[in-house]
């Protein structure tokens, strides 16, 4: 493994204890592109943003602290990448220092940061501050892969969270440090709302619990799609400065639509209960961290429509499909078959089932926490 630590000089020999593919300056082999560092790759987003940047073959380097991984497919999303071609550094953002000599030495052209959890946001101010002072990062992308945060203004405790990152904006933009932000709206499952990686968990087989009326619509995107995407639009100038959302009209449903396709797709009508405002708004009062978070954003996105009340015409934002018309991305209906491949046959016996397009994909497992 090529790792960089604070205890070792950065400077990678190929003879550095690096594995044959790796070339004399510290980067596994690839097509050439930008030298993107990724920070936070083994985590729920920044799984799905380093396999696409493997799989594109830019030069690609995971910073991970040290100490062995906090569950079994964090190591085993670590193990993956690398075998992929990725190269491991270790270090920490909170290390000024270190990280001037990663980006320097190591040649970095992009840094991509994915983390979430308390501190992590706020660890980004070191970042910004290290990219700065080197002066060559033509790319960063900070950590939100969410909701546009300065249109969104969520309840507590996720305001808070939301004005942490409104901090990492402003610092970034203060540095003139060249950035993009990603608005990628919401994950393309069943929208749990006790659940931080809803995508991890099948959509309901006994009942659905609607939120609201359940006619408020939201945008649902793939994380491999939100990987592939981020990944292209590093190298593109015309998402220099910009934020990119996430609007495919194919996939702008309500949570009855979506209701009713998963129905379809299991050939079972299921019992509806609804969770009320107040419901969402008493759980996101309990300040429970992360589950608060998780009620509050359900709030804003199925109570208030965070993720459409407002224009992406303005002279800094791009919308993924005006840029990018040739890429498709995956329907919620192609998301859903995925869940059935895995468990509906073994509940409510053999279905056929029209397969989706293929997706390339490493076997990068789901993350414990984050």
């Amino acid at each position: 493994m090529a790792c960089v630590s604070e205890a070792t000089p950065l400077s990678l020999p190929a003879s550095a204890g690096m594995k044959p593919r790796c070339r004399a300056d510290g980067a596994k082999s690839g097509n050439g592109g930008s030298r993107v560092l990724i920070i936070g790759a083994t985590g729920y987003i920044g799984r799905f943003v380093a396999e696409a940047s493997v799989m594109s073959g830019k030069p690609t380097f995971i910073l991970l602290r040290h100490g062995p991984a906090a569950c079994p497919a964090k190591a085993q999303t670590v193990r993956a990448l690398e075998d992929a071609g990725a190269t491991i550094v270790h270090g920490s953002m909170q290390d000024r220092e270190l990280m001037e000599r990663i980006l320097a030495e190591l040649k970095i052209d992009v840094v991509i940061s994915t983390v979430a959890g308390a501190g992590s946001i706020l660890d980004q101010l070191h970042l910004i501050d290290a990219i700065r002072a080197v002066g060559t990062v033509k790319r960063f992308v900070p950590s939100e892969f969410g909701h546009d945060i300065d249109k969104a203004e969520p309840v507590e405790p996720a305001l808070a969270m939301y004005k942490e990152k409104r901090m990492v904006r402003r610092a970034a933009e203060g540095l003139e440090i060249p950035c993009t932000y990603i608005c990628c709206n919401s994950i393309a499952a069943w929208p749990y709302h006790d659940n931080t990686h809803p995508s991890e968990v099948p959509p309901p087989l006994d009942r659905f619990l609607i939120y609201g009326d359940g006619n408020i619509k939201a945008y649902f995107v793939a994380g491999t799609d939100i990987g592939k995407m981020t990944v292209k639009a590093v190298d593109d100038e015309r998402t220099l400065n910009m934020t990119l959302h996430f609007r495919p009209v194919s996939n702008f449903l309500t949570l009855n639509e979506m209701a009713s396709l998963w129905e379809k797709k299991i050939k079972r009508t299921l019992s509806r209960a609804t969770m009320t405002e107040d419901d969402l708004l008493n759980l996101a009062k309990e300040n429970r961290i992360p589950e608060s978070i998780v009620a509050a954003l359900t709030h804003d996105i199925f109570i208030k429509g965070c993720q459409f009340g407002f224009s992406i015409d303005g002279p800094h934002d791009v919308e993924v499909g005006q840029l990018y018309p040739d890429e498709p991305l995956r329907s919620i209906s192609d998301c859903f078959d995925d869940y059935l491949q895995e468990i509906v046959p073994e509940i409510v016996g053999p279905m056929e089932i029209v397969a989706a397009e293929p997706q390339n994909s490493l076997s990068v497992p789901l993350t414990c926490i984050s």
